[in-house]
C-alpha cells in the first residue's frame, strides 16, 4: 500500500524534470469531487467501456490493493457506470479511488464512502450491462494518456499521473 499521498501541486514544484520529459502529467480539470476521501494515490488499473459497466464491476470485485481505477468511460453524459453499490464495493475490497470519465449515479451513497471518486458528473439512468470493453489497455482521458501500472495522485488540486511512485 503506498504511503500517505502528498500534495499534487507539492509533486509538481518538486519534480519539474520529469514534467518536463512527460513522465509526470496533469489531468485537465474537468472532474467533480466525490467520495470522502478528497486525497488519495496508488497504481493504476485500467479500463475501457462505454454505457456498460460490467468490466468495470469486475474490476471492483478484485481487492484493491490501495489502487486506483481509471474508467474511461469515453465522457459518455447518457448514463452512469459507477453507483452507490460498486462504490461500497470498492471501499470494502481496499481501492484507493475511482477516476471516473463519464458519470456517476447514487451521489449521496458514494459521498458517504471512504473512498476517493473523481467523475465529470452525475447522471440518474444506469448504464448498459452487455460487457463489452477492454481491461488493462492505455487510455487517453482529460488531455493524457494513463497506463495500467502507473501512478495517480489526487487532491482538490487537480490530478497527476506519473510513470513511477513519487517522493519529494
Amino acid at each position: 500500500m503506498a504511503a500517505m499521498p502528498l500534495a499534487t501541486a507539492d509533486l509538481c514544484d518538486a519534480n519539474l524534470h520529469p514534467m518536463i520529459k512527460g513522465e509526470l502529467r496533469a489531468l485537465h480539470p474537468i472532474f467533480q469531487i466525490y467520495g470522502r476521501r478528497c486525497v488519495f494515490a496508488g497504481p493504476v488499473a485500467t479500463v475501457k467501456v462505454f454505457e456498460d459497466n460490467v468490466l468495470v464491476r469486475e474490476l471492483i470485485k478484485e481487492e484493491g490493493h490501495g489502487r486506483v481505477l481509471v474508467v474511461d468511460g469515453g465522457g459518455s453524459m447518457r448514463c452512469a457506470i459507477l453507483g452507490g453499490i460498486l462504490a461500497q464495493t470498492a471501499q470494502r475490497n481496499g481501492w484507493a479511488g475511482i477516476v471516473v470519465n463519464g458519470c456517476i449515479r447514487d451521489v449521496d451513497d458514494i459521498n458517504g464512502c471512504d473512498i476517493g471518486v473523481r467523475a465529470l458528473n452525475s447522471h440518474p439512468v444506469k448504464p448498459g450491462k452487455k460487457g463489452a470493453g477492454e481491461k488493462h489497455v492505455a487510455v487517453t482521458i482529460a488531455g493524457t494518456r494513463i497506463c495500467d501500472g502507473e501512478w495517480l495522485y489526487a487532491d482538490a488540486d487537480g490530478i497527476l499521473v506519473s510513470k513511477n511512485e513519487l517522493a519529494m
